[in-house]
């Protein structure tokens, strides 16, 4: 069971959405569309679902051409994050109501429904109207309703972002699960690279309305193919600053070098963009080769076990995510540390020329 797109394109009056796009989805995996508002998510999924026409290229399902057929025609589920339910029916009938149509067994469909709803924690709620419910809980019954209908391609556009933080996490474990048994093909849309990392299997980076790479999660995650990948691929985005290398040693920003080891030492003289990740800048030195940096601290941030420090290096933006609760000075120049291998050299193009020594390690 595959899902093939090959050059696949959206038109939104004469503006592009969605660029010519490759994608090859196979059965009993998961596929994460990670990129932030706007970049193309939902556009993608709608053209996977034959909800949209594309406007050049062709989508195979196990095959065949079905860049024509009809949504109704298709073995698709799809939820967005605004919930869409009966109101009029009880939640047991809003989960039931595909399996209906279908003309599934009454036990195979009553066995079902009891066994998606105890998942979901809506096993009290069966008898209840969709109104009767919270937002949290009306999502998760659209989300039941597309897990019963064991289809063969299941679309979820940020399903649980209106969902409690304890059962957000456990259904984060037991989803991937259940597609996994069943054989479907699961695609997952989400803002969050954290969200993209737990749920595993493959990640798609979408940025304004192309995608950027397609692979394993961990291998996109460690060694994004360029810098705009690497920059959704974090959460704060990537820092970046000027590196150039001169014989054995690359110099960062003003003052501040590393040797030019491995496959550094091979690179040509000249100049590079350095990359590193908010969660890699400290404000003590860590480590003896670690490299020094002074930056002007604008805003910090306190989440309760970490602290956001947003800096101004010499005309260069950076956020650091610094592990506790810190009280900063805000205004002064604040010194802070970076591993040198947890940086990764991009070329003027913006393509990978290196990734950092950890993620090669890891």
């Amino acid at each position: 069971m595959t899902l093939e797109l090959k050059g696949v394109s959206k038109m939104v009056e004469g503006q592009t959405h969605i660029y010519p796009t490759d994608l090859t989805l196979t059965k009993g995996t998961m596929n994460v569309l990670l990129g932030p508002t706007s970049s193309g998510k939902t556009s993608l999924m709608r053209l996977m679902a034959g909800l949209d026409a594309p406007a050049s290229g062709q989508i195979f399902w196990e095959g065949k051409d079905v860049t024509g057929q009809r949504v109704q025609d298709r073995k698709v589920a799809m939820v967005y994050q605004q919930f869409i339910n009966y109101p009029s029916m009880s939640v047991y009938d809003n989960i039931a109501s595909p399996m209906k149509l279908m003309g599934v067994d009454k036990a195979e469909v009553d066995r079902r429904v009891r066994e998606t709803a105890e998942l979901m924690q809506l096993t009290p709620m069966l008898s209840r109207k969709p109104l009767e419910l919270s937002g949290g809980q009306q999502q998760r019954c659209a989300l039941a309703r597309a897990l019963v209908k064991n289809a063969g391609l299941v679309l979820l556009d940020e399903p649980l972002a209106n969902l409690d933080y304890k059962l957000r996490e456990e259904l984060r474990i037991e989803i991937p699960k259940i597609f996994e048994a069943s054989g479907s093909i699961f695609v997952y849309a989400t803002t969050e690279p954290e969200e993209a990392l737990l749920l595993g299997g493959n990640t798609a980076t979408l940025w304004e309305g192309r995608v950027t790479q397609f692979g394993p999660t961990p291998e996109v995650y460690r060694q994004p193919v360029d810098a705009t990948t690497a920059r959704v691929f974090s959460d704060p985005p990537m820092n970046f600053l000027p590196v150039s290398k001169t014989g054995s040693k690359l110099m960062f920003g003003k003052g501040q070098s590393a040797p030019a080891i491995g496959k550094l030492a091979e690179l040509p003289d000249g100049r590079y963009m350095a990359g590193f990740r908010p969660n890699h800048l400290e404000i003590t030195q860590h480590t003896a080769d670690a490299m020094k940096f002074s930056a002007s601290l604008h805003v910090t941030e306190l989440t309760g076990s970490e602290t956001f420090v947003h800096l101004d290096h010499h005309g260069e933006r950076w956020v650091g995510l610094i592990h506790g609760v810190h009280e900063l000075p805000i205004g002064e120049d604040l010194n802070v540390w970076l591993d040198p291998r947890h940086v990764y050299i991009f070329g003027e193009d913006g393509g990978l020329i290196a990734p950092a020594a950890y993620a090669l390690a890891a």
